[in-house]
């Protein structure tokens, strides 16, 4: 009968996770979908190399004590919450040793997260102030020049704006440089008023203050767009965190009800096999869940 109610207990827990995971999971793709997309760059043109060795240059890398307290944080947590699991001190040890192995991809998808971050607001500079630009010189090539020699920029955004200037000098045309610059940054806001510099630039025309004008307020809504849903996202990913946590805790509410047969249940191997689908399934929610908000929010 306690081996029976124990598979019941369990079984539920698992469905109750699985169908919670796989709800939460849903409601964060409509969420991110209701935001305006494609608003970060997406980073595969550069090595995570260079992608560290910026995040280091904006110091916003963890340091040596922040990184040992995320590895003492992931030991204990893993260690102590597989003990509750199965009060066994070597397979808390083996899961404290699995939770480390995981900082470092979780440092990996924070740095990817702030470094497409720092592009979209590189990208608000290069519009912004080009447009700007563009109001005074009347030539695309020219506010290039502006936005490039002004210093506001920073690489690897500013190279790439000299690289549209030297393509521009070189071709006698902008299509090159245009074309260029979309494919390194696939953003709304790049392709829009690199449209309207084209026909400006092919059809000859005038006065296009008004258009340019209207131009920078898109710009600005969705620049709006992207804060408000980068807050927006925090604070859904942190009770998506808190409740992960609270998943794994709720092994004591089966302890409470089965009292010191839950212990004597530990030694059948299938009973700890049910226990350890629970940990892997639930940390395997958290990971993917982690990633997404730091991969894939805001990007198509």
């Amino acid at each position: 009968m306690n081996i029976t109610l124990l598979f019941i207990i369990v079984s539920i827990l698992i469905i109750f996770i699985i169908i919670y995971r796989s709800s939460m999971g849903e409601q964060t793709y409509k969420f991110i979908n209701k935001q305006y997309r494609r608003l970060y760059s997406k980073v595969s043109p550069y090595t995570y190399k260079e992608i560290r060795k910026k995040i280091r240059e904006l110091k916003q890398d963890y340091t040596v004590q922040q990184y040992i307290g995320q590895v003492l944080i992931f030991a204990l947590g893993g260690g102590i919450i597989s003990y509750l699991y199965f009060y066994n001190l070597v397979v808390a040890i083996i899961y404290a040793i699995a939770a480390v192995a995981v900082v470092p991809y979780i440092n990996y998808l924070r740095c990817k997260r702030l470094y497409s971050e720092f592009i979209f607001e590189q990208i608000q500079v290069y519009t912004t102030n080009t447009i700007m630009e563009f109001n005074t010189t009347q030539s695309f090539v020219k506010a290039l020049e502006g936005v490039y020699y002004s210093g506001v920029l920073e690489d690897p955004v500013k190279a790439d704006v000299k690289t549209m200037i030297d393509m521009a000098y070189e071709n006698g045309t902008i299509n090159q440089s245009l074309e260029f610059m979309q494919e390194k940054y696939d953003f709304y806001m790049v392709k829009n008023m690199h449209q309207l510099f084209l026909q400006i630039t092919n059809e000859g025309a005038k006065d296009v203050s008004d258009s340019l004008e209207n131009m920078s307020l898109d710009i600005d809504m969705l620049v709006e767009a992207v804060y408000r849903d980068r807050i927006d996202r925090a604070a859904f990913y942190k009770k998506f965190l808190i409740f992960g946590l609270v998943l794994y805790l709720m092994i004591g509410l089966v302890q409470i009800m089965l009292g010191d047969t839950y212990h004597s249940m530990l030694d059948l191997w299938y009973a700890r096999l049910l226990l350890h689908v629970i940990v892997i399934i639930n940390s395997y929610f958290l990971i993917s869940g982690t990633k997404y908000y730091n991969e894939n929010v805001g990007a198509e």
